[in-house]
């Protein structure tokens, strides 16, 4: 499936003009966030969502994030690839974010950031660079260990999202589509230049 060649930095410049227009344009941010009651009435918010942010803090760390994962995985990867995995973990996270609402485990609680596309990266990143050290709270880390320990976090965040306030749900998505991907794609590419060398 062909999707547009758009890279890291592209996104994050969007991303900080969505935060401009989410301060100077009255009800943008209400207009555009992901609110699962409405999943089936305003789709488009599943897409929308993910390019709004709650305050500058969270613009700062999702920004810091999408720059160290996302430069990584764009440059192993390239644009197209990268993209795709960015917007699709995305859609996932709110997808993921709304069955937990149809489930009745969560209120009607709108839903913005960027945090589920950008563990779709981590996810991909675990993938490609398992061995990679990284600190995660200043303690040196595996990429792989560390994708895991975010996924258990997120998990028990996703039983108890109703008092965290955090949308784990979307992240715990996220990251399982960035990695499940991410493993099909490097077993796709193995199998095709096989075929191609042993034809």
């Amino acid at each position: 499936m062909k999707i547009l060649e758009i890279g890291t930095f592209p996104i994050l410049a969007f991303i900080l003009i969505m935060f401009i227009l989410q301060g100077l344009v009255p009800n943008f941010t209400e207009s555009l966030y992901f609110v699962p009651s409405k999943m089936f009435i305003e789709p488009w918010r599943i897409v929308t969502s993910i390019f709004l942010h709650g305050g500058w803090m969270h613009l700062f760390l999702n920004a810091w994030a999408l720059f160290l994962f996302g430069t990584l995985v764009e440059k192993k990867v390239g644009e197209e690839e990268f993209f795709k995995i960015f917007i699709i973990a995305g859609i996932v996270g709110s997808l993921g974010y709304w069955l937990v609402y149809a489930l009745g485990f969560i209120p009607d609680v709108p839903a913005l950031g960027a945090s589920g596309a950008i563990y779709g990266l981590i996810g991909a990143a675990a993938v490609l660079f398992p061995d990679l050290v990284l600190y995660v709270w200043f303690i040196p880390m595996k990429m792989k260990y560390a994708a895991m320990l975010f996924a258990v976090i997120e998990l028990f965040g996703t039983m108890t999202m109703t008092s965290s306030g955090i949308a784990s749900a979307a992240h715990l998505g996220g990251l399982i589509f960035g990695f499940l991907y991410m493993r099909w794609r490097m077993q796709s590419m193995v199998e095709e230049y096989y075929s191609a060398y042993y034809r």
